[in-house]
């Protein structure tokens, strides 16, 4: 299970007002307040927009060492706030980790290895999970879950329960499946052929001969059955 990165930041601290927000904005800086269990009043500050795309420029779950005013917190970056049309991150929120105290994540999951079954029997690989919600205490949280797929055949599936979670509680149900590996696609799905049977080629026959101007017989329908046939004869 690998550990994630810490990012050291430096954030300054900042006035409330849209006057001051707009000219973070125009400086690069996003506007962020930092919270937590033991943080008896929140800390409204800014931070480097570079700063922040960093942290985000990858799905691993990353935390930081923030320092604002001289006081250094370790940190997790709760939640982001983007601009609709630009893009860029207009607000973000710091959660201070407490190390008695439990927290809620999200962690991605990465698979690894090329399954047997795409290899050889050319199946497809069907992620249908990509993040798993976890409970876990600050110094146990994982970058991310990587999962090997290696040995998977078509038709194998692997599920939350078997992710590495040593001392991590999942939120998520064990029997979730995260990955198959599906069949290769076939060009039966497209195509449909149906052999007919001998009776109804024979009516074809006789539909044919209809076609060219043979007329059916009076008061009988063409292919009516047997009997209809024996008075085509005659």
């Amino acid at each position: 299970m690998k550990q994630p990165e810490i990012y050291k930041l430096e954030g300054e601290k900042r006035d409330l007002g849209k006057k001051s927000v707009a000219q973070l904005r125009d400086d690069l800086k996003v506007p962020a307040v930092l919270y937590g269990p033991k943080v008896e009043e929140n800390v409204h500050f800014s931070i480097s927009e570079v700063d922040i795309e960093k942290i985000l420029s990858s799905s691993e779950t990353k935390l930081q060492e923030l320092t604002v005013d001289g006081t250094t917190y370790k940190t997790l970056l709760k939640n982001v706030e983007f601009d609709p049309v630009t893009d860029r991150v207009l607000h973000a929120d710091f959660y201070v980790l407490d190390e008695s105290q439990r927290v809620k994540l999200k962690i991605p999951i990465r698979l690894t290895g090329t399954a047997i079954g795409v290899r050889d029997g050319g199946g497809r690989v069907f992620q249908t999970m990509r993040i798993v919600r976890v409970k876990v205490m600050p110094d146990k949280i994982p970058a991310e879950f990587e999962l090997d797929i290696t040995d998977l055949g078509i038709g194998d599936s692997l599920h939350v329960s078997e992710l590495d979670m040593e001392g991590i509680d999942p939120l998520d149900d064990p029997r979730r499946t995260i990955v198959t590996i599906a069949p290769p696609k076939s060009e039966a799905l497209f195509t449909t052929s149906i052999e007919p049977d001998e009776e109804e080629l024979l009516e074809g026959e006789e539909a044919e001969e209809l076609a060219e101007g043979e007329e059916a017989p009076e008061g009988e329908e063409a292919a009516e059955g047997e009997e209809g046939k024996e008075s085509k004869e005659e």
